[in-house]
């Protein structure tokens, strides 16, 4: 089974407004970029990544939790994140029934996800191209 098909087998279980609310995100995912590939990790998580992990998402009991995994490094100007400001590196969007996401702002954060790991990819591809073959760096 491909990662896909778990994430629909998963969701499907899911058969409350949880499922309903992870399939919209998912929806969301898929929409903000079409090189967006999903994965699933962890013996159950829905991951979704462009050149590295852009967040996972997970439904628990009285939420659905999508964690960015850069999301301290990201612009949030619609204030979509709502949990994991005490750590330095992610962010989550803990989701509650009857809560609305906005779809246009989850979008851009998810463009901006995008960014920072192609961003990330691009200087760790640079950085490499500097080294020798004895592994040291070479004046620019």
């Amino acid at each position: 089974m491909n990662p896909s098909e778990h994430i629909d087998q998963l969701i499907e279980k899911l058969d409350d407004w949880r499922g309903e609310t992870l399939q919209s995100l998912r929806n969301t995912f898929l929409e903000a970029d079409k090189e967006i590939v999903e994965e699933w990790k962890w013996m159950g998580s829905p991951v979704w990544s462009r050149d590295g992990i852009i967040a996972v998402g997970n439904a628990h009991k009285e939420k659905v939790k999508l964690t960015f995994s850069h999301g301290a490094s990201l612009p949030d100007p619609d204030k979509l994140f709502n949990n994991g400001f005490g750590g330095k590196v992610w962010r989550a969007i803990d989701v509650f029934e009857g809560d609305k996401v906005d779809k246009g702002a989850l979008k851009n954060l998810i463009r901006a996800a995008v960014e920072f790991n192609r961003a990330k990819k691009e200087k760790k591809k640079a950085s490499a191209g500097t080294r020798t073959k004895a592994g040291k760096n070479e004046p620019k």
